[in-house]
């Protein structure tokens, strides 16, 4: 999860444009006293309470998805600072959503619950939207939203959405355990 919450600051010190959700965190920064990280979490208990009301279940993966990408995400960008080169900034914004796939990767490979916009994401679908209609749906409105609220938006966030996807799907390929099961824990 700091590996996820590190690729989100990455992107945004890239100043080139980051993904839907990162544009609508940047958004309700600019409007509000709370960090981009901050307001991450805010969402993230938001959606989580959405989640339990259609009773999706979740786990300790989806609780610790709230508490640690969003400080993880402000710690990166408190650390890294925006280069001044537009070659550094291309880098940045580059490697962002691969090292966000990278932590999808392996918080999600130890199925301890998805995060809460994945589970907003099933608690529609088990209502009737596909799952890509459903994820489409949550994205565009957390893009649209985040646009309208002065998030940062460019080729940086074409390039988020056409890397996410593949991203995540090839780095659960080595890190997915399985469901973790009472037999599995012994030493």
């Amino acid at each position: 999860l700091v590996i996820f919450g590190a690729g989100l600051g990455v992107v945004v010190q890239g100043t080139n444009g980051q993904g839907p959700w990162t544009v609508f965190h940047e958004g309700v920064a600019e409007h509000s006293p709370l960090s981009i990280g901050t307001a991450t979490i805010a969402t993230g208990v938001l959606l989580l309470i959405a989640t339990l009301w259609m009773k999706v279940p979740i786990g300790i993966g989806t609780l610790l998805n709230v508490a640690l990408i969003g400080p993880a995400t402000d710690a990166t960008i408190w650390l890294i600072e925006t280069p001044e080169s537009t070659a550094g900034r291309a880098a940045l914004t580059i490697i962002g959503p691969i090292l966000t796939a990278i932590g999808s990767g392996l918080y999600l490979g130890v199925h301890l619950g998805p995060g809460p916009r994945d589970g907003l994401m099933t608690g529609l679908n088990e209502r009737g939207l596909s799952i890509r209609s459903a994820r489409f749906a949550i994205e565009a409105v957390a893009f649209t939203a985040g646009v309208l609220l002065g998030g940062t938006f460019g080729w940086g966030t074409i390039w988020w959405l056409l890397v996410i996807g593949p991203g995540v799907q090839l780095m659960l390929r080595p890190f997915d355990r399985g469901p973790l099961r009472r037999s599995d824990s012994r030493p």
